[in-house]
């Protein structure tokens, strides 16, 4: 039961801690007593039971945990590295930390719910996979999930220069590739 609750919480900041998770953060020297952290007080108070929420806050942990299950078992130990490492923070950075996701756009801290590698290219590929049909989500994140950094920049600069009336078209076509054409394509399409 404990192992839940710690994933409740963990769902819970998600976001924020993909964003950390992306951004170089020094880590304070340990204390050789051990890792006696504290939970500090910026930390939101997480509900026991789920009678304690109510609809709309239990249908929202349900999407996170659904998207939490969905990331690949080496997204989710960054994630777990990146909270480990902001718990570590004094609570003045983890709240300045927070603030600053917590301005960005919603459709921008919803992309990090992909995870640590596709939520920092998601601003940039969500003209072309931010509104998908529902029958080609899954095989579309199946895909990007497959794609190397490189592959991913490529496909960015794609998104950006598609025009909104091709980009169902391109998209279609990215997604009918053999993983063996997929290089081949970007090249083409990015220019190089």
């Amino acid at each position: 039961m404990n192992k839940l609750l710690l994933r409740v919480a963990l769902l819970l900041a998600l976001p924020a801690l993909a964003n950390a998770a992306s951004q170089p953060l020094p880590l304070p020297d340990r204390d050789p007593a051990g890792p006696a952290v504290a939970t500090p007080a910026t930390a939101p108070a997480i509900p026991t039971t789920r009678a304690a929420l109510d609809p709309a806050q239990l249908q929202e942990l349900r999407r996170r945990y659904a998207a939490w299950q969905g990331l690949p078992a080496a997204e989710r130990a960054r994630i777990r590295d990146a909270a480990q490492r902001m718990a570590a923070l004094p609570p003045d950075q983890q709240q300045a930390l927070r603030a600053r996701f917590d301005a960005q756009d919603q459709r921008f801290r919803d992309g990090w719910l992909l995870g640590p590698q596709l939520g920092q290219a998601f601003p940039k590929l969500q003209g072309l996979f931010g509104y998908l049909p529902a029958e080609q989500r899954e095989p579309a994140l199946a895909i990007l999930r497959q794609l190397s950094l490189d592959q991913l920049a490529q496909l960015s600069l794609v998104a950006q220069r598609t025009p909104p009336q091709e980009r169902d078209q391109v998209r279609s076509q990215f997604l009918a590739l053999a993983p063996g054409a997929r290089d081949a394509w970007l090249k083409q399409n990015v220019g190089h």
